[in-house]
């Protein structure tokens, strides 16, 4: 037997048993017309905006964040420039050529409505799409995907990961690939589960979804033994990609990574934080070559469950804040800028003295994304979606229509 088909049969198992677990067998299949792609990336941990995004032309940038503060642009590990306020870390080259590409809007000061330092119950705001940790088992974005079901025959949407998202669960029905460590499974083992599962609709539904799936994932899927921590997010995103070129194929695909809570020892334009987004973006450059030409037609949304605080900790880190950076990228973003309605960081504009103020609800981002990019409606926004954010406007012209 070879490698390959080690790969293969391990996925085929692993997706039908994880597909079969995520969902239940009364919903219905989400759908949507069109061919807007958008990919949520969930970066856990609260990455620190103020390094992806420093605010080198804010007054106080230096002196409050001190060691972790970024040269200028034009300087040897300088700030990349955006605009005379804001740049990128000089690790994310990729976003800032999609940037001068206008393929990259950047929101800053940005947050959900959680205002408390858990990272379990700031991420369970960001995928719930509530004001609260816990309201609701369902996420903000299956929710969406449940309000375009219709007559179209294809899954609208993959969660991508050893886990799905709680953003990716509720009502609507997504199929899940995961890179199983599940040990070689034989032809005759794979035929008794397919005669296991031939008078069950729903699981042999699921068995046949499988074998579809690692069609399409097994070169992206192949060798995964030898990838390495900083190779994982590179190796789904590509996974991704081989999903979403398909016509036929889902619309939405949601992956996280982790690592994003730099407590001690962050660095600045080099060290444990830049490394990170070194690999961060090498990987979605690598994303936009795999998608080819449907990457003209994609969203690219990266969102972290709140920011750092401003000044640096004892260990030379920082810790949980609350005022964040938010990016969307893609061809078929309306880029080349930033949006912010910029609070300061002279220490009274500060939230409870040591955060980033945020002056943005994160919902108005994702309810402008998902009325330009997927269709749904205002209606379905206001009543079914982010149901407590009436007050919370959407964004315009974040999408190119």
């Amino acid at each position: 037997m070879t490698k390959k088909n080690w790969n293969r049969r391990e996925f085929i198992v692993s997706s039908a048993l994880t597909a079969s677990a995520v969902t239940v067998p009364r919903f219905a299949w989400a759908r949507a017309p069109g061919e807007g792609r958008l990919v949520v990336i969930i970066l856990r941990g609260a990455l620190d905006g103020l390094a992806a995004v420093p605010p080198y032309g804010d007054p106080h940038y230096a002196n409050a964040r001190g060691v972790l503060a970024l040269d200028k642009p034009g300087t040897t590990g300088g700030v990349l420039r955006l605009d005379a306020t804001f740049g990128l870390h000089p690790a994310l080259g990729f976003l800032h050529e999609c940037y001068h590409a206008q393929q990259l809007t950047v929101v800053h000061a940005v947050s959900t409505a959680y205002r408390e330092r858990s990272h379990f119950d700031g991420q369970d705001v960001l995928e719930n799409g509530l004001r609260r940790p816990h309201e609701i088992n369902s996420g903000w974005l299956n929710r969406a995907l449940d309000s375009l079901s219709g007559a179209a025959t294809r899954d609208a949407g993959i969660a991508l990961g050893n886990n799905v998202p709680l953003m990716m669960r509720g009502p609507a029905r997504v199929a899940a690939w995961s890179p199983s460590r599940l040990s070689d499974v034989d032809d005759d083992t794979l035929q008794r589960l397919a005669d296991l599962y031939a008078d069950d609709p729903v699981l042999s539904r699921r068995l046949a979804d499988a074998l579809a799936n690692d069609a399409i994932a097994t070169d992206a899927s192949a060798d995964r033994e030898r990838v390495g921590k900083r190779e994982q997010l590179a190796a789904t995103l590509q996974a991704a990609a081989k999903f979403l070129v398909r016509r036929e194929g889902p619309r939405v695909a949601v992956l996280e990574t982790r690592g994003w809570d730099t407590h001690a020892n962050q660095g600045a334009d080099s060290g444990q934080l830049a490394q990170r987004l070194r690999v961060l973006d090498a990987a979605l450059r690598e994303f936009r070559f795999a998608l080819q030409e449907v990457w003209e037609h994609t969203a690219v949304l990266l969102v972290t469950e709140f920011g750092r605080t401003v000044a640096v900790n004892g260990t030379r880190g920082t810790d949980h804040g609350t005022g964040a950076a938010a990016f969307l990228a893609g061809g078929a973003v309306r880029g080349g800028r930033t949006i912010a309605d910029w609070p300061g960081l002279g220490p009274k504009a500060l939230y409870q003295g040591r955060d980033l103020t945020p002056t943005l609800d994160l919902r108005a981002v994702l309810k402008g994304v998902l009325a330009e990019q997927l269709g749904v409606s205002a209606n379905v926004l206001e009543r079914e979606v982010f149901t407590d954010s009436r007050p919370v406007a959407p964004l315009r012209d974040l999408i190119r229509v």
